[in-house]
Order: C-alpha cells, then sequence, then structure tokens
C-alpha cells in the first residue's frame, strides 16, 4: 500500500495547481501555497515536486510564450489531470475518514 496515499506536500503543490487553473509554474505556485498556508517552500522543493508528479501521472506540463523577463525562455505550465484530481479526491476522503467521529485532546502533562 506504500506510495498509495499523497504525502502532504504533494497535496499542497496539487492544490495549488488546481487553484491556478493550468496557468501556474514554479514561483507562481511557491507563492499559492504560501498566500494560502503561510509555508515557505523551495523552489526546489517545488519543482522536485512538480517533477515526481509528473511522473506519477498526476499533472501535464507544458511550455507556455517565452517572455523578455525571462531572456526569451518559456515558463512551464503545469495542469492537473484526471488522474490528480482522483488522487487529491482520495486522500480528502481518507483524512475524512479518519477524522470522523474524534476531536483529538491531548493527553494530561505528567507532574
Amino acid at each position: 500500500m506504500k506510495g498509495a496515499f499523497l504525502g502532504e506536500f504533494e497535496q499542497l503543490v496539487l492544490l495549488a495547481v488546481a487553484h491556478l487553473n493550468a496557468k501556474g509554474y514554479g514561483i507562481t505556485i511557491q507563492r499559492e501555497i504560501r498566500r494560502r498556508t503561510g509555508r515557505s517552500p523551495t523552489l526546489g522543493a517545488v519543482y522536485a515536486t512538480l517533477s515526481r508528479l509528473e511522473d506519477k501521472g498526476y499533472l501535464v506540463s507544458s511550455l507556455g510564450e517565452s517572455t523578455a523577463e525571462r531572456g526569451g525562455r518559456a515558463k512551464r505550465l503545469f495542469g492537473l489531470r484526471p488522474a490528480g484530481a482522483r488522487a487529491l479526491r482520495r486522500s480528502r476522503e481518507a483524512l475524512d475518514r479518519m477524522w470522523n467521529g474524534i476531536e483529538p485532546k491531548p493527553r494530561a502533562e505528567e507532574p
């Protein structure tokens, strides 16, 4: 069953891609995660995760228009594939099942 569930950061990256509606690239995905979670991932972590998720078939990428600000290089834009949407739903459903009927209470502190 190893690998059947998304990791926390994989979920954040997939959700950021979904929010950006196939117009996200490394920096905008990094910013979306920071904006929505307060977490500041490195760009390297974002790109490594994007690559891994694309290899798993959860994302698709394409080259956008080249821009002068990037020295004529094109941005690699990422979009969610149906398998990525399914993986997100499975992860959410698994977490919902784990949360169902529980409100975590801390254990009493030892004296």
